[in-house]
């Protein structure tokens, strides 16, 4: 049975498709001839889709224009052929955090000795720190820096597991934690004990880490706090629950990070 869809349902069975070939955006983008950022408005139901551009679409992602808008359609029974990934996806990347606990470690240690003499620079800060280069990461490059899994709770991103490895590195005589009063505020701090091993690192991560510390790491508990409240995978995630790095291809200025030269957003 065909049916009218709506913009929302229409990007929805679009996302889905997209994943299960193990495309990026990027990738969908470039082969249906739109710009990222329009493949993303559609995505999100914000933008219509003309007949020639499904058909783009129908071509690229394997299915049929009947069955795609078809009451019926479902993305989790589609036949064998439709299923087949060519040669070139088997390298692409794999989009579940997978953390990568040494690397973190050290990503933990290069952030407070760059910012931990900061008397702004308490646990809420370093959250958003940590948060920022591994979404800012992610949407630059669609690979995880560090792997961590973010939560959204009232006070904005928190990386999950954190307490577990900032404990094990007290207790390594990697950190020192401290106490101290900020304003009149409680403030937990942390002193690095050891310098973080560089090599760990390629160039373009620690590109995004300072560029991430250049700008937030004067900011106050408040202001970044507030700042990751508007973010779009702070935004669109739910109270709780982990925050989908996918999401970073969802942010629209001042947010994004990424360059889209001089592609133009299609109508």
């Amino acid at each position: 049975m065909r049916s009218k869809l709506s913009q929302k349902l229409i990007g929805q069975r679009l996302t889905a498709l997209r994943k299960l070939k193990g495309l990026s955006q990027e990738d969908l983008a470039k082969r249906v001839q739109l710009s990222r950022p329009s493949l993303a408005q559609i995505e999100l139901g914000n933008r219509s889709v003309d007949v020639l551009e499904l058909q783009k679409f129908a071509e690229v992602l394997g299915f049929s224009l009947d069955d795609f808008v078809s009451k019926d359609f479902s993305t989790t029974e589609q036949p064998e052929e439709m299923m087949t990934i060519d040669p070139q996806q088997t390298t692409m990347r794999v989009s579940i955090p997978a953390l990568q606990v040494d690397k973190f470690r050290h990503v933990l240690l290069y952030v407070l000795e760059r910012c931990a003499g900061k008397p702004n620079v308490g646990e809420t800060v370093l959250y958003k720190l940590l948060y920022f280069a591994d979404f800012n990461y992610y949407e630059l490059y669609e690979e995880h820096l560090t792997g961590a899994r973010y939560r959204k709770l009232p006070y904005g991103p928190v990386p999950q597991k954190l307490d577990t490895i900032v404990n094990q590195m007290v207790d390594q005589n990697q950190l020192q934690r401290i106490k101290t009063d900020y304003h009149g505020y409680p403030q937990t701090r942390y002193i690095p004990l050891e310098k973080p091993d560089l090599t760990l690192l390629k160039a373009s991560e620690k590109e995004v880490i300072d560029k991430v510390i250049a700008q937030f790491s004067d900011w106050s508990a408040a202001a970044i706090s507030a700042w990751s409240h508007k973010d779009m995978p702070w935004l669109a995630s739910k109270e709780g629950e982990d925050i989908d790095y996918e999401l970073a291809f969802y942010r629209e200025a001042p947010f994004t990070v990424r360059n889209y030269g001089n592609e133009i957003e299609e109508p």
